[in-house]
């Protein structure tokens, strides 16, 4: 199988608890997940991780998330921030926009729960298979064709605790 599209589903890191009246957009990561989420791209830098595209929540931790990958990865591009990565959107609405940037070898989407338990089921064809993407969690799913569904492969799933953090 020739793959056409490495997808990096990242999941934001522990990020910090909402203070009264607080707007949930704005809640910034903690040091502990700043430092987590590091391990986990070191680790990922190590597997080739090397994504053309960045595409992330417009949440402040998905937004800090999708930064830090941008610096430990050591990627150029600009973060794209898209409203198809809130955690309530369909995986069908990422699929059309993952589906924007075809010429992309590897694309990295940072952003929530419950979208992306839903969203690697999703891309892997299987949407009634249970994955469980803990904060910081990168899966890679390898796509081999673009087409209106999408049907990959999970090649891997790092968790912080793999990752030594």
């Amino acid at each position: 199988m020739e793959t056409a599209m490495q997808i990096y589903i990242f999941r934001h890191g522990i990020a910090e608890t909402a203070r009264p009246g607080q707007d949930d957009a704005s809640r910034r990561l903690t040091p502990e997940g700043k430092e987590k989420l590091r391990r986990i791209l070191e680790a990922a830098r190590g597997a080739g991780v090397r994504p053309d595209v960045i595409l992330s929540s417009h949440l402040k931790r998905a937004v800090e998330t999708a930064a830090l990958a941008q610096e430990i990865l050591k990627i150029a591009t600009s973060i794209m921030k898209t409203e198809s990565l809130l955690p309530a959107e369909s995986p069908e609405k990422v699929w059309e926009e993952i589906r924007q940037h075809r010429e992309a070898k590897q694309v990295l989407l940072a952003g929530h729960e419950p979208q992306f338990s839903s969203l690697v089921s999703y891309l892997m064809g299987a949407p009634n298979a249970r994955v469980e993407m803990k904060k910081g969690a990168m899966a890679r799913v390898d796509i081999d064709s673009l087409g209106p569904r999408p049907a990959g492969v999970l090649v891997w799933l790092l968790t912080a605790k793999l990752a030594g953090a």
